[in-house]
């Protein structure tokens, strides 16, 4: 598995308590995309994701979306800046 891509997502709107983290988890998992996903005070969602530039894609157009009842309005993209690792985890 290529890792040449990372990213670090902060993605705003409805996007607490709709089930967003699991669901980022589940998609990225299925990507073989690995980092991981947590909640901010602000309301908004942090992501970091590794993985190659196909699937790394693939995640950021989820994400834009996110689950059934999310509403995403923006996300800020940027490099992540955490140590590669392995498995994708949600943080809490």
């Amino acid at each position: 598995m290529s890792l040449n891509v990372n990213k670090r997502y902060i993605v705003k709107g409805k996007v607490q308590g709709v089930w967003f983290r699991q669901s980022t988890k589940e998609k990225a998992i299925s990507l073989n995309v690995i980092g991981w996903v947590k909640n901010l005070d602000n309301g908004d969602v942090e992501v970091c994701a590794f993985g190659d530039d196909v699937n790394i894609a693939e995640l950021e157009s989820w994400l834009w979306k996110g689950p059934e009842y999310a509403r995403v309005d923006a996300i800020t993209i940027d490099e992540c800046s955490d140590e590669l690792q392995s498995g994708f985890e949600i943080r809490r």
